[in-house]
């Protein structure tokens, strides 16, 4: 079983030391998936088990329990290598894009050139009129792809994008991606702004009952989930993900307890709330290039497409492409090819600026309505505030230092009784102390 990268993220956050409940607020896990993975990492990272008088358990693990797994599973040792490997790869696809639609203009530019030098040339040998065609067709004529050509071949100057971030310099601090990565964002966007959204939510509603001391009341969670009932259904996943429970109090209303949250391993600084009160979606953003760099790749894909229409109209005349050979015969070959990715390339974005303009309203609208529910949780009714008061009856926080524990899987079972009964000694002792002080 390899161990959940959440359930290790969390044990070294909180500093090797932790409760099922500890690891279950900080990553947004259920409770029982969380003690299922803390029992097999502790298995496998040659972890121990703590408990208290209570009979409650803590985990301990050793700083380099990490290298420890490496060492064990190839998949973990592997990771780091593949995710650098991917990362080159990945930018490879993104980089492809612009680098076919760029080959596909200069290959229809060099074959269309050559179609029309033939012609120019054909003309002038019928016409007689030898140097005044070769003068257009010599000079006119190939002003323009060899501007063509120079321009698009910055892009690929190294130093290009080092005088354009200058320029940008004081619009943006960030990264600023590439025209050839631009293409990719106009085509395909940047992804899912809201890809970790739920692991977000999760965390966040483990940390709103871990800041009320594991009693909340349904409002208190209202603001980080999506849709409301009057039966306050909602809380149903989230007395499933951390083993909670509802009590009604004398009003006849339902407040909610977490046990297993209220316990911690160590007093440590709880992890702060979102700090607008709410759980806020990101809207879909066409792509994060800049206008600039939209424009040029939209208008390229447009060049494309007018690019093959000309060549399949000069090429109307099979002859052409046969008497020619080389450039023209490839670009004839895959004519309707180039056609086609020039009206997909276009086609694409199009139909995610549509997809886009219809998700976005819903996103702002469930935005809308998590914020209603935090402005009345902040400016609550008398009926809220006693339900509020109820549930911190409920509230409390336990912290298991060292001297609450009564066995380690660290120590010989032997050594530990031993130790245990000089803590009885110790605790008697006292307490006769104390009974003489108090008769005194």
């Amino acid at each position: 079983m390899t161990p959940d990268p959440k359930i290790v993220k969390s044990v070294e956050k909180l500093n090797y030391r932790v409760t099922v409940g500890d690891v279950a607020a900080q990553a947004g896990l259920e409770l029982n998936f969380a003690q299922q993975s803390l029992l097999a990492l502790a298995s496998e990272a040659g972890g121990h088990l703590q408990v208290a008088e209570s009979g409650d358990v803590v985990y301990l693990f050793p700083k380099n329990f990490r290298s420890i797994l490496r060492n064990k599973y190839w998949q973990l040792r592997w990771q780091k290598t593949w995710e650098k490997i991917w990362r080159v790869l990945f930018y490879l696809i993104r980089i492809s894009f612009g680098i076919i639609l760029i080959a596909s203009i200069v290959l229809m530019v060099m074959a269309i050139a050559a179609i029309l030098m033939a012609m120019n040339a054909s003309n002038d040998e019928r016409e007689g009129g030898g140097n005044r065609g070769n003068s257009y067709g010599g000079g006119g004529f190939l002003f323009v792809p060899r501007f063509w050509l120079g321009d698009i071949f910055l892009w690929f100057d190294p130093g290009y994008n080092r005088r354009r971030r200058q320029r940008r310099r004081q619009a943006t601090s960030s990264y600023q991606m590439n025209f050839l990565e631009s293409v990719f964002s106009f085509l395909f966007g940047d992804g899912n702004p809201n890809a970790d959204l739920e692991e977000y939510r999760w965390q966040t509603i483990g940390s709103v009952i871990r800041s009320h001391k594991g009693a909340v009341v349904g409002e208190q969670i209202a603001p980080y989930v999506d849709e409301m009932d009057r039966d306050e259904d909602y809380m149903l996943p989230v007395l499933s993900r951390f083993n909670g429970y509802p009590e009604v109090s004398p009003q006849g209303e339902i407040i909610y307890y977490f046990p297993e949250l209220q316990v911690m391993a160590s007093s440590r600084q709880l992890k702060p709330v979102a700090s607008v009160g709410y759980l806020q979606e990101k809207p879909w953003l066409f792509s994060q290039a800049t206008s600039g760099q939209i424009t040029m790749a939209a208008g390229l894909g447009g060049l494309n497409i007018i690019l093959a229409l000309v060549l399949g109209t000069l090429l109307q005349d099979g002859t052409i492409a046969a008497e020619l050979g080389g450039i023209v015969a490839f670009a004839a070959s895959i004519q309707w090819l180039l056609l086609g990715y020039g009206v997909l390339y276009l086609s694409i974005p199009l139909i995610r600026y549509f997809w886009i303009q219809g998700r976005n309203p819903k996103i702002i609208k469930r935005n809308q309505s998590r914020e209603q529910r935090a402005i009345a949780l902040h400016q609550p009714d008398q009926s809220l505030r006693q339900k509020i008061a109820y549930a911190s009856q409920f509230a409390q926080q336990k912290v298991i230092g060292d001297r609450d524990i009564t066995y380690t899987t660290e120590d010989d079972l032997l050594d530990q009784n031993i130790k245990n009964a000089d803590k009885i000694d110790r605790d008697w002792q006292q307490r006769i102390d104390q009974g003489i002080k108090n008769q005194e």
